[in-house]
Order: structure tokens, then sequence, then C-alpha cells
């Protein structure tokens, strides 16, 4: 017989949802896209007419940092205020991670106190090494493998603008980064063409990407020149030649990368309606052209916005389940 005091919970509440963590795109299925997709169609739609939206009252979100950020931070911090909740920011300098506690410690600790855990971190092991040890779940803020919200806002800022993404084509121009990891995985779930064109040397781990989805090559086509990749794209896409840790190779990287740079002549073998995308921060004139980045067909200020709308879906979704 039990000899808790009355009116203290001993065990999991019956009917619970299980644990679900995103630590890569490959998480969730196609289906759960979809519904993904609306779903943050619906709240962004609350947010924009000012009804308020607070599914996760007294829940709380814990935010923790071993790679700086603005938009993640911000967009996570305001997206669960947004959703009734609250935040806790952690960084290495004020916690136990960045001293010699474990993380397998520190996910027991944390996921006790807070319902529901961000990281952006360094190796994506460590990302899972933490949920193997959390009771609640755990999203990707960014690994140097995966990028797998920032994905989800470019999906759905092209939904918005073009309609649905299946059957088009997508351009990656530049280093095959976390980023380039995660659209492979995206193109494979959700039925788009991938084309990837990188400098030599720094191509798409496609054992990391593939793996967990079982597919390989088949997903996406790569191309030694750029502009190739670019002619009849509906969407061309790039990020940093350097991304954070890689500090010590910018000198390289800038020599590589000289001839991916997404400039006019590239957008202008596009699709004629194809959009720019830049999941920010930016170099001009490096990874592109002021001129690209600056025109009308980029949308980067409305996919960095829509970061906080497909994430709000995403915690919603992890804590709640579907919702009608």
């Amino acid at each position: 017989m039990s000899t808790a005091p009355q009116g203290i919970a001993t065990t999991v509440p019956q009917g619970a949802p299980p644990v679900r963590h995103y630590l890569q795109f490959a998480d969730f299925s196609t289906e759960e896209y979809h519904y993904l997709l609306e779903r943050a169609a619906f709240i962004k739609n609350k947010f924009k007419t000012y009804v308020r939206h607070h599914p996760l009252v007294d829940r709380t979100l814990a935010m923790i940092f071993e790679k700086a950020s603005t938009r993640t931070r911000v967009s996570f911090e305001a997206g669960m205020y947004q959703l009734g909740g609250s935040v806790v920011h952690l960084t290495t300098g004020d916690s136990q991670l960045g001293r010699s506690e474990p993380i397998e410690d520190s996910a027991k600790v944390i996921s006790r106190m807070t319902d529901i855990v961000m990281i952006r971190t360094f190796e994506q092991t460590k990302l899972e090494r933490f949920a193997a040890n959390s009771r609640v779940p755990v999203i990707n803020g960014l690994t140097n493998e995966f990028h797998p919200c920032q994905i989800l806002a470019d999906i759905f800022t092209y939904i918005e603008h073009r309609g649905p993404i299946a059957g088009k084509t997508v351009a990656w121009v530049g280093d095959g980064n976390n980023m380039a990891n995660t659209w492979l995985q995206a193109a494979a779930l959700l039925g788009f063409h991938l084309r990837v064109s990188t400098p030599s040397g720094y191509e798409v781990n496609e054992k990391t990407a593939a793996a967990p989805l079982g597919t390989g090559a088949s997903s996406y086509q790569t191309y030694s020149n750029p502009l190739d990749a670019c002619r009849g794209a509906d969407l061309v896409t790039t990020d940093v030649w350097t991304s954070m840790g890689y500090e010590a190779e910018n000198e390289a990287r800038r020599t590589a990368f000289a001839a991916w740079c997404v400039n006019r002549d590239m957008m202008a073998v596009a699709a004629p309606d194809a959009l720019f995308m830049h999941c920010l921060p930016a170099h001009r004139g490096e990874e592109v052209e002021a001129e690209v980045i600056d025109g009308p067909q980029s949308v980067v200020w409305e996919e960095a916005e829509n970061r906080m709308h497909v994430q709000k879906a995403l915690m919603e979704y992890l804590l709640l389940g579907r919702q009608s």
C-alpha cells in the first residue's frame, strides 16, 4: 500500500501522451508534417489577428544554449510566452552544463523541473544523450549536423507564398552543412526535388543525412556548377560559408566558396517566380549579393518570423498532441 501523502501524485498521469523528441527532421512522418504546417498557419493567423491562444498555460520551456543565437532565442522565448507558458534560459556559463556535471545528470534534473527543453549545441550526440535521459520532449534548436526547426520554417514560408512544395525544385548553394543535411531529409519526406551544389571537399555527408530515412542519393542531385543547380529552381537557398564552430577555416572557405555566391545570374536562370531564402545572419557580398537578399524575390524576413510560428505548433504538438 502506498504511504504517499494524500493528493501527491506518484506516477505519470493516466492518458498522458508518450514523450516525443524532435532531434532531426526525419523524426516525424509526412502526415505529421502536413498537420504541423496547417497548425502553424492556424496559430500564425491567431497571432496576426490578436486572438489569444494559450494552450500551454503553466508549462515551462527550458532553453539551453551552447551556441549563441538571436533568432532561436527570440523565436522560442516569444513563442512560448505567446502560448501562455514561461521560459528558463540557460547557457553553459550559468549552469553545470559547462562544468563537470554529465549531460545525463543535467537532463534528469532539468526535465523534472520543466515541461519541454530546447537545446542549441555542437555535436548531435550531446543532444541525443540529453534526450535519452529526459522525461520531457527535447527539441533540436541547432546542432552541427541538423537544423530541423529552420527547414520547417522555410517550407512553411514557401507554402505561404507559392502553395504546396511537393513536386517543386529547391536549389541549395553553398556548404554541405546542417542545413543541407536537413533539406535532404525534408525532400525525401515531403516529395520535392533537391539540387545541391557545394565546392569540392564540402559535400553533404549523405550517411549522416539519409541514414534515418533509409534513402540515398535518389532523394537529391549534386551539381558542380551552382548556376546549373539554380536553373529552373522554384526556391534558391543558402547559408553562411563558415558556420559557428568552424571559424578557424574562415580564410580557406572564402577561397573555396568564391564561386558559390548566390547572385543575380543564378536567380535569373531560376523559375520566373522563384523565391530566395537564407536562414540568417547573412554576409552580403559573400554567400549572397545584396541585390538578391534585398531584392523582390527574397522572403528572408518572413522566413525569420516563421521560425516562431512553426515552433509554436511544434511545442504544442509535442506537449498536447494533435489538436482539432
